[in-house]
């Protein structure tokens, strides 16, 4: 099969290149599935895992991207929940061969059914996206109607997922970003906009959740702002200012079949709409490794069907 492969940690994206590789094996709980389109981080060529696997030995060639997109044409021993032909999308482990790729093999709990409307290439721009924020505001923040939250990044792609959730939640919603996401994030039901470069923080007010994906100076005085009991949840790196009276979390998202079934259906009934602003095919997936987009950047693999 046709897959992207990082063979080299010190090269960065310029490790990266198409090659062949043999048809994944399918351990016990797995499935294989025909990847249509895959989504990568371009952070994840830093992470241990895309280099060695749980017990810390080297695992290169590796195949990067965790998004995933498409038909399972195997079960594993002992898999259940999926069927052979069963369109779905989720997440590939961490510490294995991931989506760039034309087949990959993935736990069976990571992935979700993904309805016969739903374009592979939206479903595979949510999974990290939407856990992530699903994950930030009702697992971590416990977000209530009425409540305000600040969300930082609001015109990216987490955020804008965040914003959409929240929307719907009947949460006001604050976003921040640069002045050009102003308008997508009033598009995407943000109640106020702070531009991060010519607003004042602090006219935010205060809130009850802030969901953080800068870190640093910008995370440290949004602590600041939240009212008695809030929560600020960030992803950037471990808080290290903590409110008073209120809690700082950091987390990194967790596969969630659930949530994804959760996300699919709203990304079903137009409730949903994952930031895709580029479309690459497989064999572009290095140099798209490189580019700086606002929004995701999704490959396709499976040309038809």
């Amino acid at each position: 099969m046709r897959a992207i492969t990082a063979r080299d940690r010190e090269a960065d994206g310029h490790g990266l290149s198409l090659t062949e590789l043999p048809y994944p094996h399918a351990a016990e709980n797995d499935v294989i599935v025909q990847v249509h389109a895959a989504g990568f981080t371009r952070g994840e060529l830093d992470w241990p895992g895309t280099w060695t696997d749980r017990a810390g030995r080297d695992r290169t060639p590796s195949v990067p991207g965790h998004e995933l997109s498409g038909v399972v044409v195997e079960l594993g021993y002992g898999t259940t929940g999926l069927t052979v032909g069963q369109r779905v999308f989720g997440l590939a482990d961490w510490a294995r061969n991931g989506s760039l790729a034309g087949y990959a093999a993935v736990e069976a709990r990571n992935l979700a059914p993904l309805p016969a409307d739903v374009d592979h290439i939206a479903a595979a721009a949510l999974p990290i996206s939407g856990l992530t924020a699903w994950q930030a505001l009702f697992d971590h923040a416990h977000l209530q109607t009425g409540q305000t939250v600040l969300i930082h990044g609001a015109g990216g792609s987490v955020g804008s997922v965040a914003v959409q959730l929240a929307r719907e939640t009947g949460a006001h919603i604050i976003g921040t970003g640069r002045a050009s996401d102003r308008d997508l994030a009033g598009t995407m039901g943000v109640h106020e906009f702070l531009d991060l470069d010519g607003d004042r923080l602090e006219d935010a007010g205060e809130v009850d959740v802030v969901l953080d994906v800068i870190g640093g100076e910008i995370r440290d005085r949004s602590t600041t702002l939240l009212r008695p009991g809030g929560t600020l949840v960030t992803i950037a790196d471990p808080p290290t200012i903590h409110p008073s009276d209120g809690r700082a979390i950091f987390f990194v998202v967790e596969p969630n079949r659930e949530q994804l079934a959760q996300l699919a259906a709203r990304l079903r009934d137009g409730r949903l709409t994952p930031l895709v602003t580029t479309v690459r095919d497989l064999a572009a997936a290095p140099a798209a490794f490189a580019e700086r987009t606002r929004g995701r950047i999704i490959i396709t693999v499976k040309e038809h069907g």
